[in-house]
């Protein structure tokens, strides 16, 4: 739409625009999150879980030697060391299978929040469009990527470089060291390479998060266009209600002056208020405005009348104060005195 009218998106995104992108299934979420919360997170478990599963790892090790020194090859004893080898697997790797889980589901709702939509999966042909689909490999999102993708291998491998490095001088006495100590040694600076690379990861998973809601605010931005065709769609045509509230008022214009006949008296300010008041003992509490107008409604509530021979009576301050109330509002308890006067007059010029 931008492209096509030549308008740049400029305006901040409205919240149904926004409501619109997240059903739509389109949200600020970085995957980089994930990997390094994965990373991090596995890197802690192991350091807590690591003598449990080398002890249970070996004596995994020492009860398979004893069932191979008793397997049979056959079918059915095929069959038991797969489940019996699967179930061992199992037992020792469901730490990690949990823990992926976990982050894979905390990473994206954290990052988003509670959101399911079937928008994702309805098919669209643009996206089967070759030029768009090439597009794509020289978009903003892609040389980002790549620029991400080669600093973490050059990151990486430079802190592995250099903590390697710095080692290098107690690697060269391992060949006095016995097995396992050369074992700690190696687990150690292994453990210090992957510390350093959770550091490193975590930082990208920063700034690619903050690049991605970056990116998605610029997405969502809008044209003075589409803000405009928003609000007509939300709040409807502003010339249509403009037109319907006119024709409202008409309309009730002509209900008004069809009750001027049932008036008791028309309280005027000569110059332009009319004012039609109706007490009906039988169904009122007190003394009710029916209509009103001001300039050409006055003078036409004058005329209804006149036809109708209704009284009408000059009376500044309570037309004033009369006016101000609504129609089809019984009048304030201040004017009771001032309107049942003029109904006390009117009634006698009645009886007259």
């Amino acid at each position: 739409m931008a492209e096509e009218s030549g308008q740049e998106r400029t305006e901040e995104a409205t919240a149904k625009r926004r409501q619109d992108f997240r059903e739509k299934g389109q949200v600020a979420q970085s995957k980089e999150v994930a990997t390094a919360a994965l990373l991090t997170l596995s890197l802690l478990l192991w350091v807590f879980y690591a003598r449990n599963f080398w002890a249970e790892l070996q004596k995994i090790y020492t009860g398979l030697l004893h069932f191979m020194a008793e397997f049979q090859a056959t079918p059915i004893g095929v069959v038991n060391l797969a489940w019996e080898m699967g179930a061992v697997m199992a037992k020792l790797l469901w730490p990690i299978f949990l823990l992926t889980m976990l982050v894979g589901f905390f990473s994206s709702f954290l990052q988003v929040g509670p959101l399911f939509s079937t928008k994702v999966f309805k098919p669209e042909l643009s996206k089967f469009d070759p030029i768009k689909g090439m597009a794509k490999f020289v978009s903003k999102r892609s040389a980002v990527e790549l620029i991400k993708s080669l600093s973490k291998i050059i990151l990486i491998g430079f802190v592995a470089y250099k903590t390697v490095a710095n080692e290098f001088e107690t690697a060269l006495t391992l060949s006095l060291l016995d097995l396992n100590q050369t074992l700690i040694f190696l687990g150690q600076v292994a453990f210090l390479v992957m510390g350093k690379t959770c550091g490193i990861m975590i930082a990208l998973a920063a700034i690619d998060f903050m690049f991605s809601r970056y990116e998605m605010e610029q997405k969502m931005k809008m044209t003075k266009q589409e803000i405009k065709e928003e609000f007509k769609e939300t709040e409807g045509d502003p010339q249509l209600k403009a037109r319907v509230r006119s024709v409202q008022q008409q309309m009730a214009r002509k209900r008004m002056m069809a009750e001027v006949p049932t008036a008791d008296v028309i309280v005027t300010n000569p110059t332009h208020l009319s004012i039609a008041i109706s007490y009906q003992r039988s169904d009122m509490n007190a003394p009710k405005i029916i209509a009103k107008g001001a300039d050409h409604m006055a003078f036409r509530i004058r005329e209804i009348a006149r036809e109708h021979k209704i009284p009408i009576i000059e009376n500044k301050p309570v037309a004033r104060a009369l006016y101000k109330q609504e129609v089809g509002e019984e009048i304030p308890e201040e004017m009771f005195t001032a309107v049942a006067e003029l109904l006390a007059y009117v009634y006698g010029l009645k009886k007259r």
